[in-house]
């Protein structure tokens, strides 16, 4: 697979390997599960979804034990974290690859994207901002650090790998239509998310066009 960026090789690769181990497990299940009933919660009861950068599907497993019918689908660029979505989301509703080449062909209730954009390279980001909108029929949900404006931070000993921006108002200036329907904060030391949603700032948007 060719890359565009040095961060897509970076997580396809030994670091998205290790990221694998790192984020699996019931208590995380558990957390998942009392975070998203909050983030989601003015939505609805939303048809469908589908994930930028689902990883092995922590996210998707808890939105199912919320929304049992959901159709889901998700974008994951590790080989290894992809085949383990597909054992539960299905062969046809996983792609495999680049969010850079993602091809938006349908919309989907729920446009969902955590803890990628923190990671995507500056210069990108209006392409993937493009593609959340497009594939987003009704809602955007975005969860990622926030920083009023834009900074990098070291991120496990490697650097230009992780930044932090008000990705939510970036999307809501670049798209007149997206209202702000609700918004949070998962503090790491709340015991009812289980000390397991790390500072994570999240933003409902509704597509009102």
């Amino acid at each position: 697979m060719a890359y565009k960026t040095e961060q897509e090789k970076f997580w396809a690769g030994e670091f998205g390997d290790q990221y694998l181990i790192r984020n699996d497990g019931p208590e995380l299940l558990a957390s998942n599960v009392a975070f998203f009933s909050r983030a989601l919660r003015m939505a609805g009861q939303p048809r469908s979804i589908i994930e930028f950068g689902s990883n092995i599907g922590m996210n998707m497993k808890a939105i199912k034990v919320l929304y049992p019918h959901m159709d889901r689908y998700a974008i994951e660029i590790h080989k290894e974290a992809s085949e383990k979505l597909k054992s539960h989301l299905g062969e046809d509703n996983v792609y495999n690859g680049s969010i850079f080449d993602f091809e938006v062909t349908k919309q989907y209730d729920v446009a969902l994207i955590r803890g990628v954009l923190i990671h995507i390279d500056p210069s990108m980001l209006q392409t993937v901002y493009e593609k959340l909108y497009q594939a987003a029929n009704k809602y955007v949900l975005l969860i990622e650090y926030y920083n009023p404006t834009p900074v990098e931070i070291d991120y496990r000993g490697h650097k230009g790998k992780l930044y932090k921006r008000d990705f939510a108002g970036e999307m809501m200036d670049k798209y007149p239509d997206l209202k702000l329907v609700d918004y949070g904060f998962g503090y790491h030391r709340d015991a009812s998310l289980g000390n397991l949603v790390g500072d994570g700032t999240w933003f409902l948007m509704e597509k009102c066009s």
